[in-house]
């Protein structure tokens, strides 16, 4: 028979054959990576994570003895937030078998970038990245850890920071846009009409807060919300 007819032949077989026989990956076992990786990508989502997740097994796990084309794993109970050490219930369907579920001990961590004190930072101290290293944090361990998005010059030292100390929530406050002491200006809107006057701040205010200021004129205190630098509003 011409080679010509032969293939042509078997282009017809492989037409008529069914698309899931010929699809058909090997049967193969599943292993620890695989249900690693998995387990990963679900918590992953599961958490919003905002890091990179990693996963190490405390426990022995034995892997199936059978051996499966499709691989599924079923993460059927997980804390309810991330914690460094976590007990996770699963079970595994292979190629639509379902198996024995069990309980697999494992620790976890998220790592991301943070901000690193290149000196010794002070309480009121103005920051600012070239003040900073930027190195990856575990942010399951250091869960208050300033992340290098958030843009660090709106902050403000809170307190004393010691150098190659991770920057945390608690050691920074919003940068004031009123200072305490200072002329600021004082902005009144009533529909159309817009009056300015200057006043003394009786208080720092970060943007978005409510301070008091005394109005150089009459004398009298009055209370706006901080709305720019050194600008406050408040209503008639």
């Amino acid at each position: 028979m011409p080679i010509r007819r032969i293939l042509l032949c078997l282009a017809g077989l492989a037409a008529w054959a069914p698309a899931g026989l010929l699809a058909r990956p090997a049967a193969v076992m599943y292993s620890q990576d695989q249900l690693v990786a998995a387990l990963t990508r679900d918590l992953a989502t599961r958490y919003q994570l905002d890091g990179d997740l990693v996963l190490d097994v405390m426990s022995r796990w034995a892997p199936p003895a059978m051996t499966a084309s499709v691989w599924q794993v079923s993460l059927d109970e997980c804390p309810d937030r991330p914690m460094s050490t976590m007990v996770l219930r699963c079970h595994l369907i292979g190629d639509g078998e379902t198996l024995d579920d069990f309980s697999l001990l494992v620790h976890a961590s998220v790592w991301r970038d943070g901000w690193f004190a290149r000196e010794p930072l002070y309480n009121g101290m103005s920051l600012d990245p070239s003040m900073f290293d930027v190195h990856r944090v575990d942010c399951l361990q250091d869960r208050d850890a300033l992340p290098v998005n958030v843009g660090i010059r709106s902050f403000i030292a809170s307190r004393q920071v010691s150098t190659d100390r991770v920057l945390t929530w608690h050691d920074v406050a919003l940068r004031p846009l009123v200072r305490k002491g200072e002329m600021i200006d004082v902005v009144a809107e009533d529909g159309m009409l817009v009056v300015t006057l200057k006043a003394l701040a009786l208080q720092n205010g970060a943007q978005g807060d409510l301070v008091t200021a005394r109005n150089l004129e009459s004398n009298r205190e009055i209370t706006g919300r901080v709305v720019g630098e050194d600008c406050i509003a408040i209503s008639f």
